[in-house]
């Protein structure tokens, strides 16, 4: 007889613990071991059964690797959370005895700091993995940015949040790294390109922001405080590779008086007594292998002179190649096949720093400032005014400036200044200056829209479809692409029909086929289930037996080309073209004349005959149609049945993911078709 085993010391129920256990464990508080654990990157893990997993009668709902709470043991955090909770006891016997300068004091002197350093660097090995976690710290710090302070939200906080944001956006500006922006409903998306790794982030839009009473404020301060202390890293690594220090010199007054990204001064290591703003050009980024060859053999003792020479002119070479390196173009050799993803347009930083290089924008009171400002310097823009109200510092030039080639506006038409009364008509009262609500002649007016389609599209936009008060383009988001059969509002339902998608409807389907099948009548041939007549086929027979030809009749095969569809219906034996033809225009009068007998026959015009000839054909090619499409079904089944009950269901849910995103563009394009019809009738 077998050992008999304990429970709970195998299996699941040793791989698992619950969160109690944890928390008895560590010896710390609930709260702690929430802090702990999102500082480490550990998470609930859900067990195959919960039933096995628990040692208890009734099962658990949060269960942890019993690894990672080893792992937790030996964290040095959990000495600071014990040295808080031992402060926390003193303080509160202070207030106790009502010693209120005493717990101040030891609030003050006693308070242990938490060092996450360590942590980030056990979290990410290397830079790379660093920057492919930055999207929810981005997102998170950008939300509480733009937060109130509240009892919950310290200013502190928000104040540290603006900082490190703000250094992020100057990097972006500084090496044209943004790429793509889109409005969204949430607030405003935006995706980078750093060191090869995209990252995507979310800013909330500048409204009043409510806090409500149900969001648990620790758990994301917690959140914060891991996600400033990565930031800061990042930052620090950023700013180092293109030579400026960090953290670059703030100016307290220009950010009370809301200069926000003015406020920086970026400052280069070679002289950080020399200031580098950000309306300045440099070139500090250099290609970073041929820099480490050119430090090599430069620290060599036998280096030659000649050598070093040559190190500078092939890294000058190399930087040359970058600037004029062109995207590659990927063609399919299959003409049937699926299109290549082509290289994006934007993706160029040479490209993108030269976009809005050659124009002085001026921001107007109603548009939002701080986003086009850090659209507009990302993408190669030098000189950006607005209005002294909003902030008088950082601002490139006013309204009446005549350097400024456009200006933004998000407000109705603004009409163009009256002109200048003649001599005879002059009015000493009359005022001599621009109201703000007409236009200045030779500036360009545009929507805020019109600087993001601008930079998703890598070119500029026709800015009169951007003017004030027209009706706007669409805004697409710049991350789905529609694929062959979906809806692209981009083109027109005619575009997108010769582009490869059959915008044809089945009634419209039936109508085609119906028209082919009376072009094919019309040349002599019979249509199966339309000209089914007894007088019809008589007078056929009669011809066939009388002339003693054989006359081989038009069939039904789907595989007959529109030739052969169109050909004559009695191919003859012997006879030259030119006697077929004459042939084939017999055949045709005698086919009128058989429809005019048979519509006098019946009391009908011919018309009427032709109305129901069309109607018997739509019917017809229906008929033909479902036939076809039930034998395909058939056939689709037929496989299905040699298919295993995996690749079944999966290619089951296939079809019924494809037939809902058909009926989402069918939907999409029935809505487009009725904008185009009222279009057409109002004009």
């Amino acid at each position: 007889m077998g050992k008999i085993k304990k429970k709970g010391t195998s299996g699941n129920a040793k791989n698992y613990i619950t969160r109690s256990q944890a928390v008895r464990k560590l010896q710390i508080s609930l709260p702690d071991f929430r802090r702990l654990c999102i500082f480490k990157g550990i998470y609930p893990r859900e067990p195959r059964s919960k039933k096995r997993a628990s040692k208890s009668s009734t099962p658990s709902t949060t269960f942890y690797y019993t690894k990672d709470i080893q792992y937790l043991l030996h964290e040095p955090l959990l000495d600071k959370f014990r040295d808080q909770k031992a402060l926390a006891k003193k303080i509160s016997k202070a207030l106790g005895r009502n010693e209120v300068s005493d717990a101040q004091r030891l609030e003050k002197n006693l308070t242990p700091r938490m060092r996450l350093d360590h942590i980030i660097k056990e979290r990410y090995p290397t830079f790379v993995d660093a920057l492919r976690d930055l999207d929810d710290a981005l997102s998170m710090l950008f939300l509480f940015a733009n937060l109130p302070s509240t009892s919950e939200v310290p200013a502190k906080t928000i104040a540290k949040c603006q900082r490190l944001t703000l250094e992020f956006e100057h990097y972006l500006i500084r090496t044209h790294t943004l790429r793509k922006s889109f409005l969204s409903i949430k607030g405003i998306y935006y995706q980078a390109t750093i060191q090869g790794q995209d990252i995507l982030w979310l800013v909330p839009y500048r409204f009043v922001q409510r806090t409500g009473a149900e969001i648990d404020f620790r758990i994301m301060a917690t959140f914060v405080d891991f996600y400033t202390t990565l930031l800061g890293f990042i930052n620090f690594r950023l700013y180092t590779s293109i030579g400026l220090v960090y953290p670059p010199r703030l100016d307290a007054q220009s950010e009370e008086q809301g200069a926000e990204l003015a406020a920086f001064h970026l400052e280069g290591q070679a002289d950080s007594k020399d200031e580098i703003t950000t309306g300045e050009v440099i070139h500090t980024e250099v290609n970073a292998k041929a820099q480490a060859e050119a430090d090599k053999l430069l620290a060599l003792p036998n280096v030659a002179e000649g050598q070093a020479e040559e190190v500078e002119i092939m890294d000058g070479d190399t930087e040359d190649k970058q600037a004029t390196t062109t995207l590659d173009q990927f063609s399919s050799l299959d003409p049937a096949a699926d299109s290549l993803l082509q290289p994006s347009l934007t993706a160029d930083a040479e490209t993108a720093g030269q976009l809005f290089e050659p124009f002085t924008f001026f921001l107007s009171r109603e548009a939002p400032r701080h986003p086009l400002e850090f659209i507009l310097k990302s993408f190669g823009c030098k000189r950006v005014g607005w209005d002294m109200s909003l902030g008088e510092p950082g601002a490139y030039c006013s309204e009446d400036d005549k350097r400024i080639t456009h200006q933004v506006v998000d407000r109705p038409d603004l009409p163009l200044p009256s002109p200048p009364l003649t001599d005879g008509e002059a009015d000493d009262d009359a005022p001599t200056t621009r109201t703000t609500n007409q236009r200045v002649p030779g500036r360009i007016y545009v929507q805020p829209q019109w600087i993001w389609d601008t930079i998703n599209a890598g070119q500029l936009q026709r800015p009169d479809l951007y003017a004030p008060g027209a009706t706007l383009p669409p805004h697409l988001s710049p991350w789905v692409k529609p694929k062959n059969g979906d809806y692209d509002p981009t083109l027109s339902l005619a575009d997108q029909a010769t582009a490869g998608d059959e915008d044809v409807s089945d009634e419209e389907q039936d109508e085609i086929d119906a028209d082919e099948a009376l072009e094919a009548a019309s040349a002599g041939e019979e249509i199966d289930g339309v000209r089914g007549d007894d007088e019809a086929q008589e007078m056929e027979k009669e011809l066939e037996d009388s002339d003693g030809m054989d006359v081989e009749l038009a069939g039904s095969d789907d595989d007959e080309s529109e030739a052969e569809v169109g050909a004559v219906a009695g191919e003859w034996d012997g006879i030259s073209g030119d006697e077929a033809d004459g042939l084939d225009a017999v055949a045709r009068e005698a086919r009128e004349h058989q429809l005019e007998l048979e519509a006098e026959a019946k009391g009908l015009s011919v018309r009427d005959s032709s109305v129901n000839a069309r109607k018997q054909a739509r019917q017809v090619a229906k008929d033909k149609r479902t036939r076809a499409e039930r034998e395909a079904e058939e056939d689709v089944e037929r496989r299905k049945m040699m298919m295993s009950r995996r690749k079944r269901k999966m290619f089951e849910k296939m079809v019924y993911s494809n037939a809902r995103k058909d009926e989402e563009a069918e939907k999409l394009k029935g809505k487009r078709r009725k904008i185009e019809r009222k279009a057409e009738k109002t004009d």
